[in-house]
């Protein structure tokens, strides 16, 4: 007899992973209500509208990275309206229900909804090759976003039993719609309880009250009274809590023109002032330059600097007193206010029963009888799948964990490599730059003197990358402590200047410090050049 083939153990652990998601999906949608995979076309379940306006194409695609099909919104910039009807309607009333759907936005959402309507009976006024807008919904729930709307709304329309009037009740804080362009799945968990739980990809984002007036506005029942819209205020009604005091007059020592503030006549000079002392002096260190000449150039004058007599005394040049405030000084006088004899409060018109009041225990949602989606949306590849309605939160975590969840855990995956792999490209475009950027630094003329060492330095960060950072900051405070010390060095040192001539055509600064500027007119005749003081500088 031949050997027996022996099955790698690492084929029986894949099959078992598949036959146990496989037995878990098939045991689950014994419990579902509603199930689409969208593992066939939708086409001859599904319906799309035949409205003109609503011309987008739904196609039947795998998700990227798949071989999960889905319902996939193929164009940007369309309105989209597609519907499936029910076996049965879903009755909302005594016993829990959840709905749950999987979405993917394939190229992001930058403006449009991911959402589905969970429709009212046909009777109700609407027929499915018609679906639109306007056919009533019970329910409306999924993500939405464009420009400052972030939201995944939560929607009920109840019937209002006094008036008959179906009224849109909307959850007030939604939670935000997940970023990316990974699969979610959204779950709307409905209690019998009154209680509504809103869960993204299995975590709880919110758990409200249907009748609760913090959690849906408006509120389902509505206020006992209301403000009688007949009533209307008094022509005499005065609202005003303070008047002006009508007995109230400006006293007659109150100067408006008075200053703000006046010269402190008592101070005194202080001892040691230097009255005929200037502020600044000429520089006696600094020497006309030798190649200065007084007909091109002007006549030569020294750069100022401070007064160095100025400094150890209280103060140089014309002594003034100084401003103090005025005591005098009122300012415009105004009017006092008093208490209001005749205030009566704001006021409200009076309350009245209302005559649309009523008072339920808990929603009387309209059965569901079918399920759209229609959207308008200025991105494609929006990925609809999973579409769920259960009885219970746990049949719907089951399938979370055997349809969404192996698809995300895959996408999460492949994205942190493409971040790692972008992040090391654009890290070796960020050292290129950085060491473009360094090598203009080491050929600044003022750094010539550091010119070798800083070359040193970059040719050694250029051999260890990942020094990049550490070797710029190095850089950065050899070049900032050089530019500091040439700015704010020495006065005396700024002001010298060099004996040794220098060719005027090099440079416009000489090495002395005293900044020279030479331009020529039109006709190409050399103007005089300009003297500019060194900026004043402590050591």
């Amino acid at each position: 007899m031949g050997e027996r083939k022996r099955i790698p153990v690492g084929i029986l652990v894949v099959f078992l992973l598949i036959s146990t998601s496989s037995f878990q999906i098939l045991h689950a949608s014994h419990d579902a209500i509603f199930y689409e995979s969208f593992g066939e076309s939708f086409e001859g379940r599904w319906i799309v509208s035949q409205k003109e306006e609503y011309n987008g194409v739904w196609k039947h695609a795998k998700s990227e990275g798949h071989d999960d099909y889905g319902l996939l919104v193929s164009e940007k910039a369309r309105k989209y309206a597609i519907v499936k009807e029910l076996d049965e309607p879903v009755i909302l009333r005594d016993e829990s229900v959840v709905l749950q759907f999987e979405t993917r936005l394939q190229e992001g959402l930058e403006c449009g909804g991911a959402y589905l309507k969970y429709l009212r009976r046909q009777e109700a006024g609407w027929k499915a090759k018609e679906f639109d807008n306007e056919s009533p919904y019970s329910i409306m729930f999924g993500p939405d976003k464009c420009g400052a709307t972030n939201k995944v709304h939560f929607i009920f329309k109840h019937k209002n039993p006094k008036s008959g009037e179906y009224v849109e009740h909307h959850l007030k804080f939604p939670p935000s719609v997940p970023s990316g362009k990974l699969s979610h799945v959204y779950t709307a968990i409905l209690k019998p309880d009154n209680e509504l739980r809103i869960l993204i990809d299995g975590e709880e984002k919110k758990r409200v009250n249907f009748l609760s007036s913090e959690d849906f506005e408006p509120v389902l029942n509505p206020p006992k009274t209301i403000p009688d819209p007949e009533d209307e205020k008094p022509e005499d009604w005065d609202e005003r809590a303070k008047i002006p005091d009508p007995s109230a007059t400006k006293p007659e020592d109150w100067d408006e023109d008075a200053p703000l503030e006046i010269v402190d006549e008592e101070a005194e000079k202080p001892e040691g002032w230097l009255d005929f002392e200037p502020e600044e002096i000429d520089d006696p260190d600094a020497t006309k330059p030798e190649d200065w000449d007084d007909e091109e150039d002007g006549e030569w004058e020294a750069p100022k600097i401070d007064n160095p007599k100025c400094e150890a005394a209280p103060g140089c040049g014309e002594w003034k007193r100084p401003l103090k405030k005025n005591p005098a000084y009122k300012g415009q006088w105004h009017t006092p206010l008093i208490d209001n004899p005749d205030y009566k409060g704001i006021w409200k018109p009076q309350e009245i029963a209302n005559p649309d009041y009523f008072e339920l225990g808990k929603p009387n949602f309209e059965p569901i009888a079918a399920i759209g989606i229609e959207i308008w949306t200025m991105q494609d590849g929006i990925l609809f799948d999973n579409i769920l309605i259960a009885k219970d939160d746990k049949i719907a975590a089951s399938y979370r964990e055997t349809t969404w969840k192996p698809k995300f855990t895959i996408e999460k995956e492949k994205q942190k490599e493409e971040e790692l792999e972008t992040g090391s490209v654009g890290l070796a475009g960020f050292q290129k730059k950085i060491f473009g950027l360094l090598y203009q630094i080491a050929d600044i003329p003022f750094l010539s003197a550091y010119k070798l060492k800083i070359l040193d330095v970059i040719e050694k960060s250029e051999r260890q990358p990942s020094l990049t950072i550490g070797i710029l900051v190095a850089v950065a405070v050899v070049f900032f402590s050089i530019f500091f010390r040439i700015i704010f060095g020495s006065k005396k040192k700024q002001a010298r200047v060099e004996k040794t001539k220098t060719e005027p055509a090099e440079t416009s600064t000489n090495q002395g410090g005293e900044n020279e500027e030479t331009s020529t007119n039109q006709g190409g005749e050399k103007l005089p050049r300009r003297r500019t003081r060194p900026e004043n500088s402590s050591d």
